[in-house]
């Protein structure tokens, strides 16, 4: 099971960053609307999917190389970087609730249509389509446990980062889309479904309010929270295929470290890599399959093994506690079961995740065999 995780994170990881490097270059297109427009091709396996117009996808890896080539040094002057891009993100949440806020129409926030709260089959398919992508909106809540033998007191840092981070990302996700559908109909943002509108919700509102000036202003600092958040994941993720390879479960190459500036930079370049194949991908196809096989390899196996452990190691210390164990991991079980099977089409991801797994332990088991482990061990 170490062994699929980190296998899984190895491409998981690079479709996580690869969204946010996908996300900047969607929002240049209001700038520079002649980027282009996705289109659909087919490909073995994979069959038909759409891929980005390669203006878009060439702006996506131009600003994962910029993340790679900034991450390439040592953690302490990554630190300065991290501090500098965070200012621009939250200059950016602060200006665009401050601009709902003192805009804001209740009558069209809550203008909800009719039946909008009836208890059909559409409601819970639409609310696993949501809770989907709302997964995804909240996925850096735990990036601090991948780089935790580089956090002070891990035991005490950690779940309060964790648990901090959810809920301030609880009240700035409710606030701003409260405050964008109080000044942009929902009905509006429905018609722009299929439409390029849609890459850029954030510069329309700001264009309704202030106009184009103030558009393409907040349209360069959306790109910049974007490069930050691929900035911030490249950090977290490039650390975990290190570590597990350091301890022997996984390629011995990702143990590498760079000889002056300390840092494991083969595990870098093989994130930022394997990213820069996913930027020709659309956004939305990159976040079902991301979502879907991380539910499926990650945390439906990270809720069992959990409860498995205590039942099996009971007298191991835990610097690490679960408040009214085991309910929160139960409801958690049941909820990502929830957003795995209540969308239409889900198969399509489980398959993806099914070759990962099928691929992940015929090499495991090669690796294993040839290093005498288990199950070949004597």
């Amino acid at each position: 099971m170490s062994f699929l995780f980190i296998w899984q994170l190895t491409f998981s990881a690079p479709l996580s960053i690869a969204s946010g490097s996908i996300g900047l270059a969607q929002y240049a297109t209001y700038i520079f609307p002649s980027l282009g427009n996705a289109r659909k091709v087919a490909l073995p396996v994979l069959g038909d999917i759409e891929i980005n117009a390669l203006p878009v996808a060439f702006v996506a890896i131009v600003a994962l190389a910029l993340a790679v080539f900034l991450l390439y040094r040592r953690i302490t002057l990554i630190e300065r970087f991290s501090k500098f891009l965070w200012v621009g993100v939250m200059l950016t949440i602060v200006w665009v609730i401050f601009a709902g806020v003192t805009h804001f129409n209740p009558k069209l926030a809550f203008d909800f249509p009719p039946g909008a709260f009836t208890l059909r089959p559409e409601f819970f398919t639409g609310l696993g389509a949501a809770l989907l992508v709302a997964v995804y909106d909240y996925w850096g809540y735990y990036n601090v446990c991948f780089f935790g033998g580089e956090v002070k007191d891990p035991g005490r840092t950690i779940p309060r980062a964790v648990l901090l981070s959810i809920l301030f990302v609880a009240i700035i996700y409710i606030v701003m889309n409260i405050s964008i559908l109080g000044v942009i109909p929902w009905r509006e943002f429905a018609g722009t479904a299929n439409t390029p509108a849609q890459r850029y919700v954030i510069s329309s509102f700001m264009e309704r309010l202030y106009g184009s000036r103030a558009a393409i202003v907040v349209t360069v600092l959306i790109m910049w929270t974007a490069f930050a958040s691929v900035f911030s994941l490249l950090l977290g993720y490039s650390r975990v295929p290190f570590a597990a390879a350091r301890d022997g479960n996984y390629f011995r190459i990702f143990a590498r470290v760079h000889p002056r500036h300390r840092f494991p930079y083969v595990s870098l370049l093989v994130m930022g890599g394997i990213a820069t194949v996913f930027c020709f991908f659309r956004l939305a196809d990159v976040i079902a399959a991301l979502v879907v096989i991380r539910i499926l390899v990650q945390f439906l196996a990270q809720i069992v093994g959990v409860i498995v452990f205590r039942l099996r190691q009971p007298d191991l210390p835990r610097p690490f506690r679960m408040w009214l164990y085991p309910v929160p991991a139960l409801l958690a079980l049941a909820g990502f079961i929830y957003v795995l099977i209540s969308r239409k089409n889900f198969l399509k991801e489980v398959r993806y995740a099914a070759v990962l797994v099928a691929v992940g332990l015929v090499i495991y088991f090669v690796r294993a065999r040839s290093k005498r482990e288990w199950p070949f061990a004597a």
